[in-house]
This record gives structure tokens, C-alpha cells and sequence, in this order.
């Protein structure tokens, strides 16, 4: 479904991702790992069209992603969660969720669906939907990002550092509804510095280190690595 080959991406003349190559393959989830700085978010920023790479190619399903337009990756499945959640505070919850609807905005039945799937997912949100999404717990904001992403009906979503700052029931939480997101038939891109929570959903995995891949490989292989055990488990 996504393949990566060959991705580039250049800051001036600092380069955030050296050759790239990677894939998700349907039902899949795939967990890219790295530290603080190792291209993750250069990466998803890439597929998901707000960054031109500066050589190779992104495609899914045959379709070029790589050309700039966001709204176009959306359109056609790619779906991205950011790093930091980077909800509308201000606005409701669940006004957070429609956003995520926009470019199905004609389909208002779908919308209603899409909701009520959500919420479904995520039950703490239900007495929440009329609250500013600034004034919940960090947990049940990411829980409204991952949310406002499903909104777009992707077929694939790009999960940017799901656990970062939350607490670990909540993590669990949260990566229990990956789970189940994945189980409905979406495939994962998942980049995470979790290594072991990530690692325990995940099919495969690979180790981003200063852009460039450096491991690859089913999740238990990589989880009984010892460049894995002692860079991200502390082992």
C-alpha cells in the first residue's frame, strides 16, 4: 500500500533524511522508531504532502505523494495525527472532530457516522463534546487528535508520537485504540521513542537514527535486538 523508496528531504543545506526506504503493507502495523531529532516527523510531514523531499518517492497505492497538496493525501486515504495533538483550543470537542470531516464536508450523513465511531472508540470523549478540547486532560486530547484524524476516513494513518507525555495507563489506553483502529481495517505508520509499547502492537518495525534506517524487521526480532534493547529499553 505505502512505499517509500530512495525519500530525501533537505533543510537548506542540511539534510533531515538520507535515502529512505520503507513500506506498509494492508492490515499492517508498522512502528518507526527513533530519538528526539532522527526525522520521524520529517518523514510523516513528507507523506502527508506539507513537505517537498529533495529525491526519491512516496506512494500509495500507486498514487504519488510527494506533490505539496495535503488536502489531495487526505482525499485519497493518508491521514496524519501530529506530533503535539495541535487541536483548535478554544474550540469544542467536538468541533475538533468535524474539522477532521472537512474534506467529506458534503457527505453530512458520513459525518454523523464518523462521529458516533469516534465516540464509540473513545467514551470519555462523549461528556466532553460540548467542552473546549484546551481544557481536557492530555490523554483525552490526543484521544480528540486521533479522533479529528479518523474523521477523514483514512485507510492509512500516520500516528506521530501517540504516548508522548502521558501517563502509562493512558498510553495503554491509547494504544489499545490503535489496536482496535487497526482491526477495522486501517493500516498504521507509527513513529514512537516507546519502543517496547510500540513494539508489543506492531507487526514490523524500523529504527530511524539521523535519517537514515539503520534496522529493520519483525517486531520480536527488533525487541530481542540488543542495538534496540539497549538504545530504547534501557537494557
Amino acid at each position: 500500500m505505502l512505499e517509500v523508496r530512495d525519500l530525501s528531504v533537505k533543510y537548506g543545506n542540511f539534510t533531515a533524511l538520507h535515502a529512505v526506504s520503507l513500506s506498509v503493507q494492508p492490515g499492517e502495523i508498522v512502528v518507526l522508531l527513533g530519538a528526539n531529532g532522527a526525522g520521524k516527523s520529517t518523514l510523516f510531514r513528507t507523506l502527508s504532502g506539507l513537505q517537498r523531499p529533495a529525491g526519491g518517492t512516496a506512494t500509495w497505492k500507486g498514487t504519488a505523494l510527494t506533490g505539496g497538496k495535503p488536502e489531495f493525501n487526505v482525499s485519497h486515504g493518508v491521514a496524519q495525527c501530529p506530533e503535539g495533538r495541535l487541536l483548535f483550543p478554544e474550540l469544542s470537542v467536538e468541533k475538533n472532530l468535524r474539522l477532521g470531516a472537512y474534506v467529506h464536508r458534503q457527505d453530512r450523513a458520513g459525518t454523523e457516522r464518523g462521529l458516533e465511531q469516534v465516540y464509540a472508540l473513545f467514551p470519555d470523549l462523549i461528556a466532553k463534546r460540548v467542552a473546549p478540547a484546551g481544557s481536557l486532560s492530555g490523554g483525552q486530547q490526543q484521544m480528540v487528535a486521533i479522533g479529528r484524524a479518523l474523521m477523514a476516513r483514512p485507510q492509512l494513518l500516520l500516528l506521530d508520537e501517540p504516548s508522548l507525555g502521558l501517563a502509562p495507563l493512558v498510553v495503554e489506553q491509547v494504544l489499545a485504540a490503535v489496536r482496535e483502529i487497526n482491526a477495522q481495517g486501517v493500516s498504521v505508520l507509527l513513529a514512537e521513542q516507546n519502543a517496547f509499547a510500540a513494539l508489543s502492537i506492531a507487526h514490523r518495525g524500523y529504527v530511524l537514527e539521523s535519517g537514515h534506517i539503520t534496522l529493520q524487521g519483525p517486531s520480536p526480532a527488533l525487541l530481542g535486538d540488543d542495538r534496540v534493547r539497549s538504545a530504547y529499553l534501557g537494557v
